[in-house]
């Protein structure tokens, strides 16, 4: 289950938005969005409804400079900039931009884990408020967008599922995700936010 979550939190982090206007929609990011030193931390954990702690960790993600070339770390990947803001040509994308409050949409993912276990997400995605929030990194203007659907594995599970993203567009990337997908919560909250020095 973790290295499910692990791949899909991986997607989310290559979908992210920066630029927005006081009007409440933001574009997808460019480029420059990104600084060298630019740093985010999440709190994450994975509790059974029988009490079973199945996920509990941190999450780090950071900008860093190879060769001239931006990446961003993610566990011991890097990842090119350049692809976390290519433009996402899906029709059924995790985030539809410009993102804007009401707006909806239908978000469809097919996913490989790392234990070769193959999976699908199907949700209807919805934009319900777009207002301050605080976590423990800060308060941040963000959008709160549900997905409500199901998902399935190759291995014979199928749940309905229902989660809850806080997405705040100056910091490109979401403070707070809450999961409920059959007996399994999770829950993820930034911890530190930390701009290029």
């Amino acid at each position: 289950m973790k290295s499910q979550i692990v791949i899909f939190l991986a997607f989310v982090m290559l979908s992210a938005c920066n630029r927005s206007t006081n009007s409440g929609i933001s574009h997808q990011p460019i480029l420059a969005d990104y600084q060298v030193g630019e740093k985010w931390v999440w709190k994450y954990k994975g509790v059974t409804t029988k009490g079973e702690v199945r996920s509990e960790g941190e999450d780090t993600r950071e900008i860093v400079s190879i060769d001239g070339v931006l990446g961003m770390t993610i566990g011991n990947d890097t990842i090119p900039v350049t692809d976390i803001v290519k433009k996402d040509e899906s029709k059924t994308p995790k985030y539809a931009w410009p993102l804007q409050l009401g707006k909806k949409w239908k978000y469809e993912n097919n996913w490989t884990s790392q234990d070769g276990t193959t999976g699908s997400q199907s949700h209807n995605a919805e934009i319900l408020a777009y207002q301050e929030e605080k976590v423990e990194a800060g308060t941040f203007m963000a959008y709160t967008i549900k997905y409500t659907g199901k998902t399935t594995n190759s291995r014979g599970y199928n749940a309905n599922e229902e989660e809850v993203w806080l997405y705040a567009p100056a910091i490109k990337t979401f403070i707070k995700l809450t999961q409920r997908q059959g007996d399994f919560f999770y829950e993820e909250e930034l911890i530190e936010y930390s701009k290029a020095e």
